[in-house]
């Protein structure tokens, strides 16, 4: 499966596992290796790095803002193998008080 069909797909899962939230695709161009995804719901917010796969290489900075955004908030590599993982864990995050 290629990155963005993955990223189309998750986004579209993402919206109806989360009603009312908003999914924004990132401008790459802009900050280099920041992730993917930015998704608001209530108030909170979360990103995410989409991959291909769990052995896709990751691009210079993309561990360092995972590692910084998921420090301010909750951030994740995301990819097939551990979608429902990282799902849920969204799950948590956006329920928590």
């Amino acid at each position: 499966m290629r990155e963005r069909d993955f990223q189309k797909d998750l986004m579209r899962e993402i919206e109806e596992s989360f009603p009312g939230c908003v999914v924004a695709k990132t401008d790459p161009t802009y900050i280099q290796g920041f992730p993917d995804l930015l998704i608001l719901h209530n108030d909170k917010w979360a990103t995410l790095e989409c991959k291909r796969s769990a052995k896709a290489s990751l691009r210079p900075n993309q561990g360092r803002w995972v590692k910084r955004l998921g420090e301010m908030s909750f951030a994740s590599f995301i990819f097939p193998e551990n979608r429902k993982d990282v799902l849920n864990a969204l799950q948590k995050y956006f329920e928590k008080s």
